[in-house]
């Protein structure tokens, strides 16, 4: 009788384990294995996002106690942002940064590159952490399989040429400005004065040097690392454009973290966030650049934006407000 009952207490035994293992309540130690996740960005450290996000893995790895193992690569995994995107998209890395190219891969985010439409720092925050963050968070996960992390940004554009300072809208007129090749870049360039020339950076500074183009646009923060100063004479703080991109994270990979570890992955990313714009907005000044780029031989001026938005909601803004509907209405309500 003994035999047979400690049969069936282990066929029970056995019972009860495969049932567990069944539902995923699985005990304690088979759940120690860490989750490798890698993410991946265009540039490396120490550029602005880049700093964010290295704080972000280390953080991530710490706070977790290694249940998380997540590792950044900047420039070194993948090398090109729509190749990031699609690594991230089919699930062969965890997480991923657009960079520059957030509106080529994210059609959705074009509305923010309309010039003007974002004017501050703050109303952007407010915008991208607000509802309509929100919003987009859920259209890229229906959409594309992707889960936003946090938005952040690499500052406002401002425009640098080799034959003047830009100190009203008739100063752009007659200037070859290369624009990313995207429809919203030219047509802000265009509506403003200028003439915009499609091009993707790796042929900027040889345009610049062969006379294709007379100048450009970047956000402060990127003006030395890209050795803009070496073919410009001219940064003018014009503020034209705002672009945001994010950290996403392949959608099946985030619904397989068990929400606590959902939940640190985004107060972790909340706090990175921060990181991320600290270091961008302490450079974009007119004290900043001039610190930067004089220097090297340039000449840093900053005019009225005034006229420049007056412009842009005449002749810009009119080409993208239907486009935009949804978005572009809770954008301007937002107010700061």
């Amino acid at each position: 009788m003994r035999i047979i009952s400690s049969r069936r207490s282990l066929l029970r035994s056995a019972s009860g384990l495969a049932g567990i293992l069944a539902t995923g309540r699985a005990p304690a130690f088979a759940q120690a294995t860490p989750k490798k996740m890698q993410l991946a960005a265009v540039n490396p450290y120490p550029e602005s996002g880049a700093v964010a996000t290295e704080w972000f893995v280390k953080a991530l790895t710490e706070r977790s106690k290694g249940e998380l193992d997540v590792s950044f690569h900047g420039g070194t995994l993948l090398t090109k942002e729509i190749d990031i995107m699609n690594a991230v998209k089919s699930g062969n890395i965890a997480m991923g940064n657009p960079g520059g190219a957030s509106a080529t891969l994210f059609p959705e985010m074009g509305v923010f590159l309309v010039g003007y439409l974002i004017s501050s720092y703050d109303q952007a925050y407010k915008v991208m952490n607000g509802k309509v963050g929100d919003d987009l968070d859920k259209i890229f996960q229906e959409k594309y399989g992707i889960k936003v992390i946090y938005y952040f940004d690499y500052g406002f554009r401002h425009f640098w040429n080799a034959k003047r300072p830009i100190e009203v809208p008739k100063d752009l007129r007659g200037l070859k400005i290369r624009a990313q090749p995207s429809k919203v870049f030219a047509d802000t360039i265009n509506s403003l004065g200028g003439v915009a020339v499609p091009l993707g950076w790796a042929e900027v500074i040889t345009a610049a040097q062969q006379g294709v183009i007379d100048g450009a646009d970047l956000p402060v923060v990127n003006m030395v690392p890209l050795k803009a100063f070496e073919v410009s004479k001219y940064y003018s703080l014009t503020g034209h454009n705002y672009g945001a991109t994010l950290i996403g994270m392949n959608l099946q990979m985030w619904n397989d973290l068990r929400p606590d570890q959902q939940k640190l992955v985004l107060d972790t990313g909340r706090e990175a966030q921060g990181v991320v714009r600290k270091v961008t907005e302490d450079v974009d000044t007119l004290a900043s650049a001039k610190a930067q780029l004089e220097p090297r031989g340039m000449i840093i001026n900053e005019p009225n934006h005034g006229p420049f938005i007056d412009i842009a909601k005449a002749k810009l803004w009119p080409q993208y407000e239907a486009k935009y509907s949804g978005l572009w209405d809770q954008i301007l309500a937002t107010k700061v």
